[in-house]
């Protein structure tokens, strides 16, 4: 008897799912988590005659829960955004009870664990490569809610000017955002490009973050220096 990879095993038993009388809130949950594993396989250009043949369903009833294509695309998004965050992230930034960088360890190991995922990695290239701004406005949220709070953390911890003296810098937000991308270049090179990745993932977030934390206070000091420097010398 022939054993079915795990991906068909999947598709097997979500076929027999939808054959079964489901509410149309399970009905319409089971389309979206399949629809975001066929999209992060097939890109954005991916059938909907596709997915309902995996689905074992016709193509019409996808339509009776989404008026189109682009909408259903629009819920597997939203549902990334839900699913790949935490919305204590911010909240564990800001908690000076706890030391700094036990703080900034702990968001940004848990934050590499969520992306480091096949779904989130590919559709958040496929938004790029397909001209959406999905990955837009993933991105946006990171600047508005997580890169505000490291800096008024890293700035309050080494006594820095504060948000209100010096807004948040083009040269901050690069700092972050490179550590932060850890897991997501990782991803792509396992995902995007079928390269090697180190088995330890947790090790290499590690040491990135240990690398930021010992230079970027001192980097972001010099920086806002300039920045002061040049401000006063254009008043």
């Amino acid at each position: 008897m022939t054993t079915l990879p795990d991906r068909e095993a999947v598709n097997a038993v979500e076929r027999r799912a939808c054959r079964i009388r489901m509410s149309p809130q399970d009905r319409e949950r089971l389309i979206v988590d399949h629809a975001m594993r066929f999209f992060a396989e097939q890109g954005l250009d991916g059938q909907t005659r596709e997915l309902a043949r995996r689905l074992g369903i016709t193509q019409s009833l996808i339509y009776r829960y989404f008026p189109s294509k682009d909408a259903l695309i629009d819920r597997v998004y939203e549902k990334c955004w839900t699913q790949f965050w935490n919305p204590a992230w911010p909240d564990w930034i800001s908690d000076r009870s706890t030391p700094l960088a036990r703080r900034l360890g702990r968001f940004y190991h848990d934050y590499s664990r969520v992306v480091y995922n096949y779904e989130w990695v590919r559709l958040f290239a496929f938004s790029g490569l397909g001209g959406r701004d999905y990955h837009a406005r993933l991105v946006a949220r990171n600047r508005a809610e997580i890169y505000p709070r490291i800096a008024t953390e890293l700035r309050h911890d080494y006594g820095l000017p504060s948000l209100d003296e010096v807004p948040l810098t083009v040269f901050e937000n690069e700092l972050m955002w490179g550590v932060q991308a850890t897991a997501f270049y990782m991803g792509q090179r396992k995902w995007l490009f079928n390269l090697p990745v180190p088995v330890e993932l947790e090790s290499v977030v590690e040491s990135r973050f240990r690398a930021f934390l010992a230079s970027a206070p001192q980097q972001i000091a010099a920086h806002l220096a300039s920045v002061q420097s040049l401000k006063m010398a254009s008043d």
